[in-house]
């Protein structure tokens, strides 16, 4: 991570991260087949425990928090890394599925959990759309951080989760 954050994605290179750990390439690629592939697991074990749902007994409050948290490291050195994965990913089919398989998939199935434990609990109706739900929330955070158009302050979350969440709860699950 040291050295992805000095170099950036597209200057990182295999025998540097070899050399920086005082191993062989050999071993490098013994554990990732890319370059694409080291770097998100680089990025995801950095922020794994930073990014899990807490357990407030409301829904909302617990996707509040985590949104919180993961603009947070959008906002910091660790969001310059992602902004590279995605962008980098958009011309290169090895690092788009890196970035799938091993930061979106996993934090999607995290959340879906989350949104039962809400319709379990009588928070969010049982027929909710899960996916369009979590892109209404997420989108907005991926856009301004990709963007930057505005900024990605605690505020705009709060305003994002209430707008959302109270739109979920005036409408049920109707299409």
């Amino acid at each position: 991570m040291e050295l992805l954050e000095q170099v950036g994605f597209a200057e990182l290179t295999i025998e540097a991260v070899a050399a920086n750990a005082a191993v062989g390439k050999a071993t490098i690629y013994r554990w990732w087949p890319n370059k694409a592939m080291l770097v998100a697991d680089a990025f995801m074990s950095s922020v794994v425990r930073e990014t899990r749902f807490p357990d407030t007994g409301s829904v909302r409050e617990d996707l509040r928090a985590q949104m919180q948290r993961l603009a947070g490291i959008f906002r910091g050195p660790r969001g310059r890394i992602i902004r590279s994965l995605i962008g980098g990913g958009q011309s290169d089919p090895e690092l788009i599925a890196a970035f799938s398989n091993r930061w979106l998939i996993p934090r999607r199935a995290e959340a879906f959990g989350i949104l039962q434990r809400g319709i379990d609990r009588g928070q969010l109706p049982a027929d909710i759309d899960r996916n369009m739900l979590l892109d209404t929330l997420y989108g907005p955070l991926y856009f301004r951080m990709l963007v930057g158009h505005g900024p990605l302050s605690n505020t705009f979350i709060d305003d994002v989760c209430d707008a959302v969440m109270s739109g979920v709860m005036l409408n049920g699950s109707k299409r």
